[in-house]
């Protein structure tokens, strides 16, 4: 085994079934996206799986809890982070997953709801 590679289960959430497993050289947090055999899914959840050997536990695989998703066209940095659509809007959830309950599927450039936030977004 590669030493900066684990074995990672990826699982769809709904319905939930496993979609096989991959080798990673990267670590998805929530919020990332993952392409897959042909298909883009959104991480929603990491898990860490350990064994116990020799007297120590010792990760030995990766789980990711993942859902069928687009990767969004609009993104937005706030300290340090990207999150989906226009983050200078005042309803803009400041997510990796989840864009606004006003118009959650976009684009923000032409919502009629559109407000300026009072917030910093790079703070």
């Amino acid at each position: 085994m590669e030493p900066d590679s684990l074995p990672t289960e990826v699982i769809l959430t709904h319905p939930r079934r496993s979609l096989g497993k991959v080798r990673l050289d990267w670590t998805p947090q929530p919020g990332n996206y993952l392409d897959f055999e042909g298909k883009t899914y959104a991480v929603l959840e990491r898990r860490h799986r350990y064994q116990f050997k020799s007297g120590r536990y010792r990760l030995y695989n990766i789980a990711l809890y993942v859902q069928s998703a687009q990767r969004p066209a609009e993104k937005t940095l706030v300290a340090g982070r990207w999150v989906v659509g226009d983050a200078t809007c005042r309803f803009n959830a400041h997510s990796e997953i989840i864009r606004c309950a006003v118009n959650p599927h976009g684009p923000c450039n032409s919502c009629r709801s559109y407000e300026t936030s009072e917030l910093d977004p790079q703070a």
